[in-house]
């Protein structure tokens, strides 16, 4: 997530533009909650990789429109797409319109595909390399925030390894950040003991 510190958001996490009702929501109802369904997790992770050079603001503002362009994420539908369906997005104003990045969509999409029909659960797979739970930190300042860690760094290997893209480590950090595999919402934020509590009770 490219972040900007806003002023005003008491007791919230201070990336979050209290000014901005979008962005405020998106951090109270989803950032950092665990996600544990596959198909949601392979979204997220192509967003983020949309994201890359962008601000997230720009994905959240876009992302009903992305969702519509790719089948809401249905990686068995995506992975169908040929060119015919790639002009189509090329043409869409409502996506970023990044050849390279569509392809990587599409692309992951089959590498999705491919390790189910071999028996692999990506969300088990994501979760394992994360350390099977998530990672309770405690900053009480955003400038403690790590941009990435080794874990992120290992994720983005194996990522890269099965042939997805768009996914270094910076990439793959935000994502375990938005997806709960770590909680880095600041101490005096409301939602860090929320995210922690949603964390024990699926333990």
């Amino acid at each position: 997530m490219g972040v900007k510190l806003f002023d005003g958001a008491e007791g919230r996490c201070s990336w979050a533009n209290p000014a901005d009702a979008l962005y405020v929501a998106y951090h109270d109802e989803e950032w950092g909650v665990p996600e544990y369904d596959p198909r949601a997790l392979w979204e997220k992770l192509v967003l983020d990789g949309f994201q890359a050079g962008l601000a997230w603001i720009t994905i959240l503002r876009k992302r009903e429109s992305m969702r519509a362009a790719f089948a809401s994420f249905d990686p068995d539908i995506v992975a169908r797409f040929g060119d015919e369906d790639r002009a189509r997005l090329m043409a869409d104003p409502g996506i970023i319109r990044s050849g390279a990045k569509i392809d990587a969509a599409i692309r992951g999409a089959r590498i999705f595909l491919d390790m189910r029909e071999a028996g692999e659960d990506f969300s088990a797979w994501l979760w394992d390399i994360a350390g099977g739970a998530p990672v309770q930190n405690r900053w009480t300042s955003i400038s403690q925030v790590p941009a990435a860690t080794p874990v992120a760094e290992q994720m983005a290997k194996a990522l890269k390894s099965r042939g997805f893209s768009f996914c270094g480590p910076v990439i793959v950090y935000a994502f375990m950040q938005a997806v709960g595999m770590v909680n880095d919402h600041l101490t005096d934020c409301f939602r860090h003991p929320e995210i922690e509590s949603l964390a024990h009770a699926h333990a």
